[in-house]
C-alpha cells in the first residue's frame, strides 16, 4: 500500500515506504563525485478521509485534528476537514444538500474542522445516524504529520461501544484480516473517494478454505467526493467467522476501513494491516484482555509458518500451546490466545520459523465478561521511523504502549497543549529490547480539553506504538486501540545542485 500522498514544489516528488522491519536508504549516485545525502523536506500536502461514523441515532462522535510543529515549513498553509459531498445527476456536487446541512444549528449531518495553528488540537462534534464521511486536505505548515482521530460513543444497542479510528490517506490497496460475515456480526467496508472523478474498487473475501466466490464485490462505483458502505455478508452466500478482506482499486483511489458490529460484544473499526511482510508486530494488547484472537492471511503462492511470541514487560514469552501458526497460501488462519497478557502489557510479534513468506495479520481483542464485554481490533503496523501521533487523549483513559522487538530503544513522548488550554509536556523512556511498556504519560499542565501524544524515537532499535482509549459506561469496559505507524511527514529529496555538478564533470 502507498498510503502517503505528497506533493512538493520545484517539480520534485519522492516517495519512500517503510513496512515491517524495512528501512529507507539513499541509492548510490553514478559519477566520480560523491553525492550529498538527500535532504529531508516536510511534505507540502496531505489528504485524510474519515468514514461515516455510525448508523445509530444514539451515536456521539468527536473529531480531533492535530499537526505537530515541524521545522522548515514556513508560515503559510491551511487545513480543512469537510463533509463528503453527494454526486448529482449532472456529475456535480449537490450543494443544496450541503446548504441544508449548514443551516442545521446542531451540526447534525455535517462536521467541519479548520485547525488554527500547528501544535494545538482542534475539535469538532457530530451526532446521530446522518453524520457523513469527511474529506480533508492540509497544506503548507499544516501538512507534515497531520493527524485526525474519529471517536464515536454509542451507549446502547447492538453497536454499542467506543469506536475509534485514525482518518487515513487514500490509496489503491488494503488488507483487513479479522472481518466476519457470521450471523452475530454486521461488518461494513467503507470506501471514501476524495477526488473529482469516480473511483472503481473490487472487494475480495478469503476464508479458512480460500477465496470466497462473489461477483457482487466487483466494480463497485464510488462517486466523486463520496463514500459507499458495503455490507460484507451480502457478497457471499455462506457465513464465515474469520474473513480477510482485500480491497483493490481499478481506477482512482479511496480510503478504506471496516466497521465491525457484534450483537453482544460491541463494535469498533478494523483498520488496514500494514503491507504483507515476513515479520509483523501487533502492539498494545490491553493488560486486562479476557480474550485475544490472532487472524492471519498469506496472499502469495506459498504457505507461511510463523513463530508467535508475546513481548511482555519482562521480555519475550511463547504462548503455551500456540508456539507457531501455519497459514496456508490464499487462506485465512486463526488461533485463540485467551487471556494471553495475564494482567501485564503485551504486544504480539510474528516471525518466520524458516523461509520468510509475506503475511498480513490482526488481533480481535475482548475486555470484560458476560454481558459486559467490548471488542477492539489491532492490525499489524509499521514502526515509528521518525514520528507518530495519537490525537484525542483525555485527562483520563489513555494508555500508550511502546514495544522494542529487537534492540533497546530510547523514545521521546510529547503531550501537546490542550484544545482548550494548557502547556505542552514531554518525557523520555528507555524500552528494553524484546519488551512492551505501558508508559506513564506526560500530561499538559493546566489541561483543558483534549491533547495529542507525539512519539519520536531517539536512538536504538525500531519502536512500534499503540494508544488505547477507554470510557467505561454502564459497567461495560468500552475501549478502542489505534496503532501509530510513522506519519511520513518528511520525504527524502536529492540535492539538485550536487546532482548537476556531477553531470558537468
Amino acid at each position: 500500500m502507498n498510503r502517503t500522498t505528497v506533493s512538493l514544489i520545484a517539480g520534485v516528488t519522492a516517495l519512500a515506504a517503510v513496512t515491517g522491519f524495512a528501512s529507507m536508504s539513499e541509492p548510490e549516485t553514478a559519477g566520480t563525485a560523491t553525492a550529498k545525502a538527500a535532504a529531508q523536506l516536510p511534505v507540502e500536502r496531505t489528504s485524510l478521509l474519515c468514514p461515516a461514523p455510525s448508523t445509530s441515532d444514539l451515536a456521539e462522535t468527536a473529531y480531533t485534528s492535530f499537526t505537530p510543529v515541524a521545522e522548515g515549513t514556513g508560515d503559510d498553509g491551511s487545513a480543512e476537514l469537510t463533509a463528503a459531498g453527494e454526486e448529482s445527476a449532472d456529475g456535480k456536487t449537490d450543494d443544496s444538500k450541503d446548504d441544508k446541512k449548514d443551516d442545521d444549528k446542531d451540526g447534525k449531518g455535517k462536521a467541519v474542522l479548520t485547525p488554527k495553528e500547528p501544535g494545538k488540537p482542534v475539535t469538532g462534534e457530530a451526532s446521530g445516524a446522518e453524520s457523513p464521511a469527511l474529506v480533508g486536505t492540509a497544506e503548507g505548515r499544516f501538512a507534515p504529520g497531520w493527524t485526525v482521530q474519529q471517536t464515536t460513543e454509542i451507549p446502547a444497542g447492538s453497536g454499542r461501544g467506543l469506536l475509534g479510528t485514525n482518518c487515513t490517506a487514500p490509496d489503491t490497496e488494503f488488507w483487513f484480516p479479522g472481518a466476519s460475515t457470521a450471523k452475530e456480526r454486521t461488518d461494513y467496508a467503507h470506501l471514501t473517494n476524495p477526488d473529482d472523478a469516480a473511483a472503481v474498487a473490487d472487494i475480495e473475501l478469503y476464508g479458512k478454505d480460500g477465496a470466497l466466490k462473489s461477483t457482487v464485490g466487483e466494480g463497485i462505483q464510488i462517486p466523486p467526493h463520496s463514500s459507499e458502505a458495503v455490507l460484507l455478508s451480502t457478497l457471499i452466500d455462506e457465513p464465515q467467522t474469520n474473513v480477510t478482506v482485500h480491497v483493490t482499486v481499478r481506477s482512482g483511489r479511496v480510503a478504506a476501513a471496516v466497521q465491525a458490529v457484534d450483537d453482544t460484544l460491541g463494535a469498533d473499526w478494523l483498520a488496514p494491516s500494514t503491507d504483507p511482510a515476513g515479520s509483523l508486530v501487533l502492539p498494545g494488547i490491553p493488560k486486562d484482555a479476557t480474550s485475544v484472537r490472532l487472524i492471519a492471511f498469506a496472499p502469495g503462492d506459498a504457505d507461511a509458518d510463523l513463530k508467535v511470541r508475546l513481548a511482555s514487560p519482562n521480555g519475550p514469552i511463547t504462548p503455551a500451546g500456540n508456539e507457531t501458526l501455519h497459514v496456508k497460501a490464499g487462506m485465512t488462519a486463526a488461533i485463540d490466545l485467551g487471556d494471553v497478557t495475564r494482567g501485564e502489557a503485551g504486544s504480539l510479534i510474528l516471525t518466520p520459523t524458516g523461509r520468510s513468506t509475506p503475511v498480513v495479520a490482526a488481533l480481535k481483542v475482548v475486555r470484560g465478561k458476560g454481558d459486559k464485554q467490548e471488542t477492539a481490533f489491532i492490525p499489524a503496523t509499521g514502526p515509528v521511523d521518525t514520528r507518530a501521533t495519537a490525537a484525542d487523549n483525555r485527562s483520563k483513559g489513555s494508555t500508550l504502549s511502546l514495544v522494542a522487538p529487537g534492540r533497546t530503544a530510547k523514545v521521546k513522548v510529547t503531550a501537546s497543549a490542550g484544545s482548550g488550554g494548557g502547556t505542552a509536556a514531554e518525557k523520555t523512556y528507555t524500552i528494553k529490547g524484546g519488551t512492551t511498556q505501558n508508559v506513564e504519560l506526560p500530561v499538559p499542565s493546566g489541561l483543558k480539553g483534549t491533547y495529542a501524544l507525539t512519539v519520536e524515537p531517539q536512538s536504538g532499535g525500531p519502536v512500534y506504538a499503540a494508544r488505547m482509549l477507554e470510557a467505561a459506561s454502564g459497567g461495560v469496559p468500552m475501549f478502542t486501540v489505534q496503532t501509530l505507524p510513522d506519519d511520513r511527514g518528511t520525504v527524502e529529496v536529492p540535492d539538485a545542485e550536487q546532482d548537476l555538478s556531477v553531470l558537468q564533470k
